[in-house]
């Protein structure tokens, strides 16, 4: 059965090339907000690869940025992996 909450978000690439991604949710770390996209086309979501991408707010527009530090991305992920853990329990 679909999810009817699903949200799909479209945007372009570094090549200009239009991709869709479900919005699986938006988490803050440090006050700064990270988006949670799977690529829409993924069939398989159990084997799919997570993006993580800083979400950017400018007025009513948004935006995504790629995280560029490793250490800025590591605390992400770890704190993800505290979520999914918590909800494991």
């Amino acid at each position: 059965m679909a999810d009817t909450n699903e949200q799909i978000i479209e945007t372009f690439d570094e090549e200009g090339n239009k991709v869709s991604f479900e919005l699986l949710d938006i988490v803050s770390v440090d006050d700064i907000e990270y988006a949670l996209l799977l690529p829409a086309d993924e069939k398989d979501e159990e084997n799919s690869e997570i993006l993580v991408m800083r979400l950017k707010k400018d007025g009513e527009e948004f935006s995504f940025e790629a995280i560029g530090n490793d250490d800025e991305f590591n605390k992400v992920a770890q704190y993800i992996e505290e979520i999914e853990d918590e909800i494991d329990e």
